[in-house]
């Protein structure tokens, strides 16, 4: 079981061959473990041409060793950097002797977390990093940045500042109910919980942004054989990812590809078309399309604009999941029509020619203002990234206040309410987190960060 004073050493360039890889030591021991590899005093924030030796006196590799002492250090504790050349038998031979003079393997995220322990960043700082790492588009990796340098955590201190405040007051006349005061008229409490309302409101709005951003939409390409759903996909991916052919049924298993539009990541799946068949094989592939279809964030039914009888929506709409979903006339080219956009109950109806690529913009634009994302907004230094958990913290928060409007003639509830929110804003930032949800955050981190 690792010990949280222990010195820890994990490799923190990724594996393969490189120009340099990073050994790195973070812990009371790192220093001492430091010399020992390399045979010379370590003065903080300068680099040192040196060997790197093992136990044996052995000289592993030569490279740069650089010293980061607590507290000014990413972990907050003392940090060295042994940077050799970048490949895995070197990196490991540099990582043993590491571990033969008394560092421990750091797991997953062990490095984050201290730092996070240490009071370096929150919790929500702390997840940044994964996100920034793993980003799939450049609007992603953007809001993982403002989240790192604290946009996200500065927008929830200072609704926690304004909540406990709020709360302070009700406290007090609760505790002192001899003064007097007028509750609700002396302390404008009603007025201060609608202000935090809308603050609420404003950032999980920002929150879901944020959330789309990290984890992508999942859109789901469905129709009737041969309607131009592989057409469509390979359009959208712009490549060839599925088969195009005359041949019903063609495709079999559902093909994804992760795509962007306007930086906002897609992950998009080209699946069997939807009919009656006696093809076992082909059953099989229409039921994993029905699985992803109930799986889907966006459902794009595709139609043959020239054929009538292939009307997908009536045949198959009530098996269909209540959810977001466009319908897609194909095949305008051949009608010699021009693309258009209508809605009918509220559903899009696009026009498209997928051969062609006459429409896409329509169905691309459609997609956006669907998941409420104003391409626009990736830009600017506002946009943060959030999790799920961020989501749904938030949502209890909202839900708090609520309850605290309506119960303003009792402040023992809002009391209690103004508690549980406060409770939940702090989960965010870690103030208030489980040990099991720490671990769960951080196993999810590569080695050595």
């Amino acid at each position: 079981m690792l010990n949280e004073s222990s010195t820890i050493a994990a490799i923190s360039t990724a594996q393969g061959i490189g120009g340099i890889g990073v050994v790195r030591l973070s812990g009371k021991d790192a220093l001492k473990i430091a010399k020992k590899i390399c045979n010379i005093d370590l003065t903080p924030r300068k680099a040192y041409t040196c060997s790197f030796k093992d136990k044996k006196n052995t000289t592993l590799d030569q490279g740069i060793a650089i010293h980061f002492s607590s507290p000014a250090s990413f972990t907050g504790e003392d940090i060295v950097e042994l940077q050799g050349h970048g490949g895995n038998v070197v990196l490991n031979l540099i990582l043993n002797a590491c571990i033969s003079h008394g560092a421990e393997l750091a797991p997953p995220g062990e490095f984050t977390k201290r730092a996070f322990l240490n009071n370096k960043i929150d919790l929500s700082q702390a997840e940044s990093v994964a996100d920034l790492i793993n980003a799939s588009t450049e609007a992603a990796a953007k809001s993982a940045v403002n989240s790192l340098r604290g946009v996200f955590s500065n927008k929830i201190n200072s609704l926690l500042k304004n909540l406990i405040e709020l709360r302070v007051f009700v406290e007090a006349c609760l505790d002192f109910p001899e003064e007097d005061i007028n509750f609700i008229n002396e302390g404008n409490v009603n007025k201060k919980l609608e202000s935090l309302k809308k603050s609420v409101i404003a950032i999980l709005d920002a929150a879901r942004q944020g959330q789309i951003l990290r984890d992508g939409v999942k859109v789901v390409l469905i129709g009737q054989p041969n309607v131009g759903k592989s057409s469509l996909m390979n359009l959208l991916a712009n490549e060839s990812k599925a088969i195009v052919t005359e041949i019903p049924g063609t495709t079999r298993d559902p093909i994804k590809s992760d795509i962007n539009i306007k930086g906002v990541p897609i992950h998009l799946v080209d699946t069997a078309g939807l009919r009656e068949t006696d093809d076992i094989v082909e059953k099989l592939g229409i039921e994993k399309t029905w699985e992803a279809i109930h799986e889907a964030d966006i459902t794009l039914i595709l139609d043959d604009v020239t054929d009538a009888s292939q009307n997908f929506e009536d045949k198959f709409k009530k098996k269909l999941p209540k959810g977001q979903s466009i319908i897609i006339k194909n095949k305008i080219d051949l009608l010699k029509q021009k693309p258009s956009i209508n809605y009918e109950n509220d559903v899009p109806h696009i026009f498209i020619s997928a051969k062609k690529g006459d429409g896409i913009q329509l169905l691309e634009k459609e997609i956006l203002k669907i998941v409420g994302k104003d391409h626009k907004v990736s830009h600017k230094e506002d946009i943060f990234m959030a999790r799920s958990r961020h989501i749904d913290a938030l949502k209890k928060v909202n839900g708090a206040i609520n309850k605290a409007i309506k119960n303003l003639e009792a402040p023992e509830l809002v009391a209690e309410e103004l508690m549980i929110a406060q409770k939940s804003l702090s989960q965010i930032t870690g103030e208030f987190s489980s040990d099991d949800l720490l671990g769960q955050i951080f196993s999810q981190f590569c080695i050595g960060k």
